[in-house]
């Protein structure tokens, strides 16, 4: 018999070998002038003694304050020296394991625990070593007996932002003060009544914006009153397949994921109505309609869609009324999120008070 053919490895895209050459000269030069690693921690999250952790592996300057790094602001985020490769040890609950961070100094690995880190539900926290450098990164812990997952978008859902214009993107990501951000009005008190009726509710941030903003936007959705709950962005740049990476592969991929790690979880999945949150959340729906308690979407004015994507009306595969999702899961749209928390409450689609 013949030996099977194996195909040969994929080779990466042209822009992801040009980045990687001219990241490891700049490693080379900083390492020479005395810059050491250090572990920039994001909150994880964890259920059933298996924990997500998250993080990413930075060249710091000798001297330079922790917290100095991960408070960076506007353009200083996006330049920056991280490193590949790089064994970090992850300590949680007494128990210690070595982990490899990726392309582009990331940290995302699943870790058997023993047992729960918290009994019942809580938070807890990683301890991430990398030479002398220690740092903690937040686990929210999610009980077994928990009932209630809210997904939310984060541009244009809850911060006010119109991410898909390039100019006021820019102007937003590299250059505005966080402050100076609004939040959406009614999608904090939205989220603080589900958490209110379910207090073990596990409220998790989806979006395609960088891990570069992560601090701020953590900072921004605790000023104005949005449920903690741990980040899931995407990495900017040239992929391993092309120049940018897709927005929509990667929320589609962390809704299945999230949706096989917790099991136990009904879904509200929250976003709106001026890119692709529609279609997702319907194919999450169609694919598992008993894990979905309701799709809910923030409509955009029409000004707001012409700025988004250059006509006054959702596009086709973003209308919920053109693709509705499954009969099994309703869908609630308004304005803002007062409209939206009376519109679950008169369709009972709110968790029942605790």
């Amino acid at each position: 018999m013949s030996s099977p053919t194996v195909a040969p490895p994929q080779r990466p895209h042209r822009a992801a070998r040009i980045e990687d050459v001219l990241h490891d000269v700049l490693v080379a030069a900083l390492q020479r002038r005395g810059w050491t690693p250090r572990v920039l921690p994001y909150p994880g999250y964890g259920t059933g003694g298996r924990v997500r952790v998250l993080g990413r592996v930075l060249l710091c300057p000798p001297g330079r304050p922790r917290r100095e790094a991960e408070d960076a602001r506007g353009w200083r985020r996006f330049f920056g020296a991280y490193l590949t490769g790089a064994c970090v040890e992850v300590e949680i609950g007494g128990l210690v394991t070595t982990v490899v961070s990726e392309r582009g100094g990331y940290l995302d690995t699943l870790i058997e625990a023993p047992s729960d880190p918290v009994p019942g539900a809580g938070r807890t926290q990683a301890v991430l070593r990398i030479g002398g450098s220690t740092s903690t990164a937040d686990l929210f812990v999610v009980p077994a007996g928990a009932r209630t997952g809210l997904v939310s978008d984060i541009d244009d859902t809850v911060v006010v932002t119109w991410l898909p214009r390039p100019l006021l993107a820019f102007w937003n990501t590299f250059v505005r003060h966080e402050s100076a951000r609004r939040p959406v009005p009614g999608m904090a008190r939205l989220y603080q009544e589900v958490v209110r009726r379910d207090p073990d509710t596990f409220v998790v941030y989806l979006s395609t914006g960088a891990w570069n903003v992560a601090p701020a936007l953590a900072g921004f959705l605790a000023r104005h009153g949005f449920p903690p709950g741990p980040l899931l962005l995407t990495d900017w740049g040239p992929t391993t397949t092309g120049w940018f990476r897709s927005g929509a592969e990667h929320k589609r991929a962390q809704l299945r994921r999230l949706m096989a790690e917790l099991p136990q979880l009904r879904w509200l999945l929250v976003g709106d109505d001026g890119q692709r949150d529609p279609m997702l959340y319907r194919e999450a729906a169609e694919a598992a309609p008993e894990r979905v308690r309701a799709v809910v979407l923030r409509q955009l004015t029409p000004s707001e869609q012409v700025l988004a994507h250059g006509t006054p009306a959702p596009l086709p595969e973003a209308d919920p009324q053109r693709q509705p999702a499954p009969s099994a899961v309703p869908t609630v749209t308004a304005a803002d999120g007062d409209a939206l928390l009376a519109a679950l409450g008169t369709q009972g689609l709110l968790p029942p008070p605790a």
